[in-house]
């Protein structure tokens, strides 16, 4: 009941912020024949009858040969069609209209990982702002997060107290210094280069201790950044070019060896923000 009353409010205060920061909520197709990240691990959505494989429609070839797929063009949407992994084309699309957008809502991952931080369902907050640069976008992720943080701690008080004496103790402490302190920014190289002279001192301590230019950043990478190097939320930005997305922007000052990418890293989670 306590998680639901949290999540109930953090909701309502997600909203809340992007109204009252003139963004235009928009609702983004939950069914779609686009990968929008590119990485093929999606739940595929189908009338077809999956228990009688042997009455599957196959395709043919421009010379009538059956191949060894199915005819999807005979199936509901007449193509292949999937539950979405982000609302995001649809947000470019919203926001070349509109300005400054945002979708909040369902989005589906069909990766077989068994951690906490991999779901299959999970709400997703993107927004989309026109004419923005990425200082624009950190400023817009660290407002955001400050907002709802402390709307959260303001009304379930006895929420999270009861976290804090039956999970996290150090739970309301973290949450405050959220709200209160400015997070801080390093480039890439600069983490980098912070993480390989901490490593140097006991490679035995890390899972993985090589870390170089290059190197995506784990998990504990990222919670050391955060909890133990600088003590508070840190946005990484300008992060190599080929860890990164195929939509992010150069950056020309190096050629293009980075882009216009950031991640929000949050004591006690690590990676929460992605842009």
């Amino acid at each position: 009941a306590a998680v639901a009353r949290v999540r109930s409010v953090l909701a309502g205060a997600i909203h809340e912020y992007f109204q009252t920061q003139g963004f235009v909520y928009v609702q983004t197709p939950l069914i779609t024949a686009s990968d929008c990240e590119g990485a093929g691990e999606m739940f595929r959505v189908t009338t077809m009858d999956l228990d009688k494989v042997s009455s599957l429609p196959l395709a043919k070839d421009e010379e009538g040969k059956t191949l060894d797929q199915v005819d999807y063009s005979e199936d509901f949407f007449g193509k292949p069609a999937y539950l979405t992994v982000s609302g995001q084309l649809g947000g470019e699309t919203y926001a070349s209209a509109l300005g400054d957008v945002y979708t909040f809502g369902p989005t589906f991952r069909a990766e077989n990982s068994q951690t906490a931080r991999h779901l299959a369902e999970f709400h997703m907050v993107e927004p989309e702002m026109a004419f923005a640069d990425m200082e624009s976008a950190m400023n817009n992720a660290e407002g955001m997060l400050k907002f709802v943080v402390e709307k959260a701690v303001k009304e379930c008080a006895a929420d999270l107290a009861f976290f804090g004496s039956f999970y996290d103790k150090a739970l309301q402490k973290r949450l405050k210094k959220v709200v209160e302190k400015p997070f801080a920014r390093v480039s890439y190289r600069e983490a980098i280069a912070y993480l390989h002279e901490e490593i140097a001192k006991d490679p035995s301590k890390w899972q993985f201790p090589e870390v170089e230019f290059g190197t995506d950043l784990a998990t504990e990478h990222e919670r050391w950044l955060a909890e133990t190097k600088f003590e508070s939320a840190v946005f990484v930005y300008n992060y190599p070019k080929q860890i990164k997305a195929f939509y992010m922007r150069d950056n020309d000052q190096d050629g293009g060896e980075t882009v216009n990418a950031m991640d929000l890293l949050v004591p006690g989670v690590g990676e929460l923000v992605g842009g």
